[in-house]
């Protein structure tokens, strides 16, 4: 009996532990049904996906940089083939024996793959890098053929920026090149090797337009990443073409004319409109070097070059305008009633103020002068004596209205805005009174008065245009955007007033002792205006003049005076605007005022605005098809009165 239930209880043991086991194997296996029914029944989309993500890959598609092209249609800036080599360096074993690898198949110097390596290191690990450009086809196959044996080593056609005037229009144009860790915007575009923005000019201000959309393309690829198949493609969108309002046979003239002067600047501009013609800075530099990245010794030349090649002085130079400024001065007297244009001021070479004699550029005076023969023979003295009675805030208020004082055109990149000095300017900037002295100063364009001689021109096309305050522009057309500006507004300045600073600007070119009497042009009838300028750099010490030294032109070109021209034509009836600087050219007359005949002269006869521009073929398209609803309608109004 008690074997029997030592039996039973063992028995009974065992199936409870048998059960335990049972059950627990069946939850087990239970919960990985469960759990295998969710991954390939409910989850199986998601995961199928992924398993497509494994083995189908998107790749961007870089768009091609939108043309630039001059006025005409002339080509200024395109895309040329660019056979490159890239490597993704996650895909690699090691970087550096892949580099020394593609070093045996194409010519690779060690810079190029320090360069590589540095990059590698400060950016992640998908991310390609450009190894080699420009390659010939040859050496692009060699790459290809040897592609099994190069992991992450991609060939691959792209393309490149050319600038076909690179010299001439760097400064307006800008340039291309990869885009900095500060630049990154978010668009993966930046992210492609080889692929660039905007750094300066044109290609900066319209980087967006001209940058366009990029496309995708679907591949199926292996385990090894090898593509097999395209799949699916959605093609990259080319950025706008872009007009400018350039015509580039007048800048090409300009920048030719200005190569003999170590440092120069013009600007050309159409007086009814605002529209630059040509803007040009000497010397300059080639924006093809930019491309891709400049070399080291060539950017360490540029930079250390005194007669600052990489500046756009055109935009950003910032001068004393001197006499040109004497028109601003004039109608700053004329509108405020307190100086009558027949009034005459006496001049024998100084004007005494206090303790202090101010001193006229002729030495033995210009005798009895009123405003015309003081815009004309540009008296010192006589502008000393209106600007004294009329005050600094009155001439400040007016240079306003003619664009100085001020950043000029919403499409121009890094122009300066110059400095048109008030009593609040003084108090804000330096936190010293205005003296009197110092409104004898600027009324001669000197002291703190700065100008740009984009501002010049500017303030030279209102005064010509009857008061109209036109602004620059220097792009006319954005793929189908016609960016013409409006009509423009008229400036409160009365036009008895400007009549009267023009006839002195014809007498400055056109009559007998007009400080530019030699530059005076004839051009079937049509005649120019213009004023001349000097401002001064730096006195001649009593030291220097102990030595001997007494002229200008004696001094070291660092220490001379600026040579200042600014004109506009036909005299009768205005249409284009010119300003000339030359640094450290001395006399306006004799430096600046040949060099703006020369270039007005050539606009005369080539009469730019009364070509036909070009029309982007968008944009002639986005006409016609604006018409045809206006010429729909028309039938159908005409069919109803019938």
């Amino acid at each position: 009996m008690a074997y029997d239930r030592d039996e039973r209880l063992r028995h009974q043991a065992f199936s409870k532990r048998a059960f335990l086991l049972g059950a627990g194997q069946f939850a087990a296996f239970g919960v990985l049904g469960a759990r295998m029914y969710y991954l390939q029944v409910l989850e199986a989309d998601q995961y199928a996906l992924q398993a497509d993500e494994n083995r189908i890959n998107y790749r961007l598609i870089a768009p091609l940089r939108g043309k630039i092209v001059d006025r005409f249609g002339g080509a200024v800036a395109t895309n040329r083939e660019n056979l490159q080599v890239i490597v993704i360096p996650e895909e690699t074993t090691q970087l550096r024996d892949t580099l020394a690898k593609i070093a045996t198949v194409v010519p690779l110097k060690d810079s190029d793959i320090d360069r590589v390596m540095k990059r590698a290191k400060r950016q992640r690990g998908f991310v390609p890098i450009t190894v080699v450009e420009n390659l010939d086809w040859e050496q692009f196959a060699q790459i290809s053929v040897h592609g099994p044996n190069l992991p992450g080593v991609l060939p691959q056609m792209g393309a490149t920026r050319q600038y076909h005037h690179g010299r001439d229009l760097a400064h307006v144009v800008g340039y291309v090149s990869s885009a900095n860790v500060d630049e990154v915007d978010g668009d993966p575009l930046l992210l492609m090797p080889g692929f660039h923005i905007g750094k300066n000019g044109v290609e900066k201000t319209h980087d967006q337009e001209l940058r366009g959309q990029s496309g995708t393309l679907k591949v199926e690829v292996n385990s090894g990443g090898r593509v097999i198949r395209e799949l699916d493609q959605v093609p990259s969108v080319p950025g706008d073409e872009t007009v400018l309002t350039i015509d580039l046979a007048i800048q090409r003239l300009i920048m030719e004319r200005l190569k003999d002067e170590k440092s120069a600047s013009a600007v050309v501009v159409d007086v009814k409109t605002g529209e630059i013609l040509a803007s040009a800075s000497s010397p300059g530099f080639d924006a093809n070097e930019f491309v891709g990245g400049i070399k080291t010794k060539l950017w360490r030349e540029l930079n250390a070059d005194k007669h600052n090649p990489l500046m756009n002085k055109a935009m950003r130079g910032q001068y004393p305008p001197g006499s040109t400024f004497k028109m601003v001065v004039a109608l700053a007297a004329l509108e405020s009633g307190l100086v009558d244009p027949g009034d005459r001021v006496r001049c024998t070479g100084r004007y005494r103020l206090g303790n202090h004699d101010f001193h006229c550029w002729k030495r033995r005076g210009h005798g009895r002068m009123d405003m015309h023969n003081g815009i004309k023979q540009s008296c010192d003295t006589y502008f000393y004596d209106i600007s004294r009675k009329v005050g600094v805030d009155r001439i400040a208020e007016t240079a306003n209205k003619l664009g100085l004082g001020q950043t000029l055109g919403f499409d121009i990149y890094g122009a300066k805005a110059g400095a048109i000095p008030s009593t609040g300017w003084k108090r804000a900037n330096f936190g010293q009174p205005w003296f009197p002295g110092e409104t004898l100063v600027a009324g001669i364009g000197q002291g703190y008065v700065l100008t740009t001689p984009l501002q010049l021109a500017i303030m030279t096309a209102r005064i010509a245009n009857g008061g109209y305050a036109v602004e620059p522009h220097i792009v006319r057309a954005i793929g189908d955007r016609n960016l013409i500006p409006p009509k423009v507004s008229k400036i409160d300045i009365k036009d008895e007033h400007l009549e009267i600073v023009k006839r002195g600007m014809f007498g400055v070119v056109n009559e007998p002792r007009g400080t530019a009497g030699r530059s005076k042009i004839d051009v079937n009838g049509q005649l120019m205006s213009g004023k001349t300028g000097t401002s001064q750099v730096r006195r001649i010490t009593k030291a220097e003049r102990r030595r001997g030294i007494s002229k200008n032109s004696q001094l070291p070109w660092h220490r001379r005076d600026h040579a200042l021209f600014v004109c506009y034509a036909p005299s009768d009836a205005p249409r284009y605007a010119i300003s000339v600087i030359v640094e450290h050219g001395g006399g306006g007359s004799r430096a600046a005022a040949p060099v703006a005949k020369d270039i007005m002269l050539q606009l005369l006869e080539r009469d730019p605005v009364a070509q036909p521009a070009y029309v982007p073929p968008v944009a002639a398209k986005a006409m016609v098809s604006e018409e045809k609803p206006r010429d729909r309608s028309k039938r159908g109004r005409k069919e109803d009165r019938s």
